[in-house]
């Protein structure tokens, strides 16, 4: 394979883990602002919150906890790992071909 074709899969692939790694940090930012009991008026909170809730629709009401930080922690946090995960594992694919 050319030269070409690999800096451009790397390309994509460094794109891809950039992606994983923003969505993990919005997600993130939001367990960090729920724990330190953001006030949920101000417009970056909304926003945060609800891009998080987007991300997370997944797995945000996935465990059932007593506590509701535990909810969060667990329900935003496991996203925020499996983006990671997968999109690293993804990037590290196309890095390789």
């Amino acid at each position: 394979m050319s030269p070409r074709y690999r800096n451009g899969s790397n390309q994509a692939g460094t794109v891809i883990a950039i992606v994983a790694d923003v969505m993990a940090l919005i997600l993130g930012l939001w367990i960090l602002m729920y724990l330190l009991d953001a006030n949920r008026a101000n417009d970056l909170v909304q926003f945060v919150h609800n891009l998080a809730s987007w991300l997370a629709g997944w797995s945000r009401d996935l465990f059932t906890f007593d506590d509701a930080w535990a909810r969060v922690v667990a329900g935003y946090g496991l996203a925020a790992v499996v983006y990671l995960f997968i999109g690293h594992a993804i990037a590290n694919r196309m890095h390789r071909h």
